[in-house]
């Protein structure tokens, strides 16, 4: 489906990007729990255009309002509704375009499909689509620290060719991840990735990057077995942000240069618990999570729409010269952050509600 995830906690966002809101409905969280827009708004804060000089122009507050689901600052279990308002369009910006496919954009695919597709802003392709992710997996991640401890952190490891050092997954902060515009631990690295991207975006062009996230306390247990792996359901959801063109968990496509003696996770006691010396499986292991952090990472690729010329053809087959307007990320992994997080909430707070009915 085009607007619903998960199995029984489940979201649903709507709207487009020039309409004259985004949104999100949010079924199945648990009643009792304290909720109000603040909780909400941190992680929209972070993903909301205009944050900085490494991302879009676009003017927008992306202040959310709770409209259902929460009565005097508690959940009442049934839908919660989220909606943020559209102020900062400029439908103008994109009245060339409506004739002309972006290349490597969703324009040709969704007018294949549909016949008709929102011109203006990109519509449901666009990156704007996340904010109700991001308001949905905040109440998710709410629910998942108060309940479970888990905590989520994402991060940006590489902008093209550039990459961090190790990171330690078992203390890095948001607050270490937020201490400069590009959302890069590793400060050398940050300090090289914001020049290139402020350098490609005053050439009119773009680049792609990686973050990494890492979910630590997860219970071992969760997940399901064969079709609804934890690491498919991961995958699943990291792959419908929009940009995204690859993930992969553990020691990833590495693991496949080593041997299994190299590469398998031994394990130990400690604390009263069994634990992993190593953990190539990335916190995964038959599709069920084994208590240790689970880290993955996810591809973006560089943002299809640059004010850079390039030759291409309109739904006619006319040749055009394109250089397209409007205001859009020169990298989109900065803002990705907590859209990454959101969305690993989602799958973490389903799975933590399916395990719950296997309680006696």
């Amino acid at each position: 489906m085009s607007s619903m995830f998960g199995t029984l906690l489940k979201v649903s966002t709507f709207g487009e990007s020039h309409c004259k809101g985004v949104g999100a409905v949010l079924d199945g969280c648990p009643p009792g729990m304290q909720l109000c827009e603040a909780d909400i708004q941190l992680q929209l804060d972070r993903r909301r255009p205009g944050q900085s000089k490494l991302t879009t122009d676009r003017q927008e507050a992306d202040q959310v309002t709770i409209f259902s689901g929460v009565e005097n600052g508690v959940t009442l279990g049934t839908p919660i509704g989220l909606f943020v308002p559209n102020k900062d369009m400029r439908p103008g910006d994109y009245r060339q375009m409506s004739q002309i496919p972006r290349p490597s954009h969703a324009d040709f695919t969704y007018q294949m499909k549909y016949g008709v597709r929102a011109s203006s802003g990109g519509g449901r392709s666009s990156a704007r689509e996340t904010i109700g992710r991001v308001a949905a997996g905040a109440v998710a991640e709410k629910m998942l620290k108060e309940a479970y401890g888990v905590e989520i952190v994402a991060w940006v490891s590489d902008v093209s060719d550039i990459s961090t050092t190790e990171v330690d997954v078992q203390t890095i902060t948001r607050q270490a991840v937020d201490g400069n515009l590009v959302r890069c631990p590793d400060v050398g690295a940050a300090a090289r990735m914001e020049a290139l991207v402020t350098r490609v975006k005053a050439d009119k062009d773009s680049v792609g990057g990686i973050v990494t996230c890492v979910c630590r306390h997860v219970p071992a247990g969760w997940g399901e077995p064969v079709f609804d792996k934890m690491e498919a359901k991961l995958a699943q959801a990291m792959l419908s942000i929009p940009a995204t063109k690859g993930f992969e968990i553990g020691s990833g496509f590495a693991g496949t240069r080593l041997k299994g003696s190299v590469h398998n996770d031994p394990f130990t006691a400690a604390d009263g618990r069994l634990g992993t010396t190593t953990n190539n499986s990335g916190g995964i292991q038959g599709g069920i999570a084994n208590g240790e952090p689970i880290l993955f990472r996810v591809a973006f690729k560089p943002p299809a729409t640059i004010g850079l010329a390039q030759q291409t053809v309109d739904f006619d087959g006319n040749p055009v010269t394109l250089e397209a307007k409007g205001r859009h990320d020169p990298c989109v992994v900065p803002r990705a952050v907590p859209i990454v997080e959101a969305m690993a909430a989602l799958v973490l707070g389903d799975f933590a509600l399916r395990q719950k009915t296997r309680e006696k």
